[in-house]
């Protein structure tokens, strides 16, 4: 019995590609507007490379969240535990998983580096959606120039990851050979996207089109200089208020078990399983430490 189960049991590449069928029929049994990024649908778009994704990633307005969830909900999904620190972590999705799926979806209400209002950002990203099918049901989709908005702002959190390297490469390629740069350039006004853009869109902007380029978000600059384990937290204790830094020093040391679960919904809880967890942080903090001042040392310049 227990061999039948495991020839049954789904791959990850077949509950992604099924899991977008599955969201698409929750969205439209509740009347939710909601497109696919990033994964399968990017591939066939011919956006990325060939490569298997982990998971369902599907942007809704932050006001059918709450549907979404709740017929995610009804399906037997359920919300993984977060990080409560939301002042060191925003938030921009909702991650659900299923006993009985190997992966998970990721419920997007807003994108990092998109300065928008969330739900006008939704409206302006829906009317540059397309149909696509996927597991043998149509879904939406954004446009291409929309789709390497989001795939750039993506790569652009950790440029410095060889393999988010790789996709920017790939995608100036892209943009260049098929022409899409004044698109691109276009959809990332009207999203608030031209600040963390810029490093990207600089030299792929038509020649006549001039750009006055803001600045960064404090979120944006955060999110790019958080690159080693820990430094998201030195960042947000630096800025926080006097008065907020005792309380969240003391989270640091001393983190909500939701911080452990965010990582592994497995994880020991007991005793001797947390303080194995606190041992393996603090070694993965001090490997990085040099590497954290280095970077702050840099941000204070």
């Amino acid at each position: 019995m227990e061999k039948q189960a495991a020839e049954t049991q789904l791959s990850i590449p077949e509950a992604v590609l099924l899991g977008h069928a599955l969201v698409s029929r929750v969205a439209d049994s509740k009347g939710i507007r909601a497109f696919f990024i990033k994964g399968p649908a990017s591939v066939i778009q011919g956006l990325r490379q060939p490569r298997i994704s982990g998971d369902v990633d599907v942007f809704v307005a932050p006001s059918d969240l709450e549907p979404m969830l709740q017929g995610l909900r009804d399906r037997g999904w359920r919300e993984r535990p977060v990080d409560p620190d939301s002042r060191t972590f925003p938030k921009h999705s909702v991650t659900v998983d299923h006993p009985e799926w190997p992966c998970c979806i990721d419920v997007h209400f807003r994108f990092p580096g998109m300065e928008s209002n969330p739900g006008d950002c939704f409206e302006l990203m829906w009317a540059n959606t397309e149909d696509l099918e996927v597991a043998g049901q149509v879904v939406r989709v954004p446009s291409k120039p929309l789709g390497i908005l989001i795939l750039a702002l993506h790569a652009l959190r950790s440029p410095q990851l060889p393999a988010c390297s790789q996709e920017l490469e790939f995608l100036t390629d892209l943009t260049q050979r098929e022409s899409y740069g004044a698109a691109v350039l276009d959809v990332a006004q009207s999203t608030g996207s031209l600040a963390a853009m810029r490093p990207f869109l600089e030299d792929l902007r038509p020649v006549d089109a001039t750009v006055d380029w803001p600045e960064p978000s404090t979120e944006w600059r955060n999110r790019v200089m958080a690159k080693e384990p820990g430094s998201a937290r030195l960042i947000a204790i630096a800025q926080a208020p006097l008065k907020d830094k005792p309380r969240m020093l003391f989270r640091a040391v001393f983190p909500r078990p939701e911080v452990f679960l965010s990582g592994n919904i497995y994880a020991d809880m007991s005793f001797r399983g947390r303080l194995r967890q606190h041992r393996a942080r603090w070694a993965r903090f001090l490997r990085s430490l040099p590497n954290i001042v280095r970077d702050l040392s840099k941000r204070r310049r």
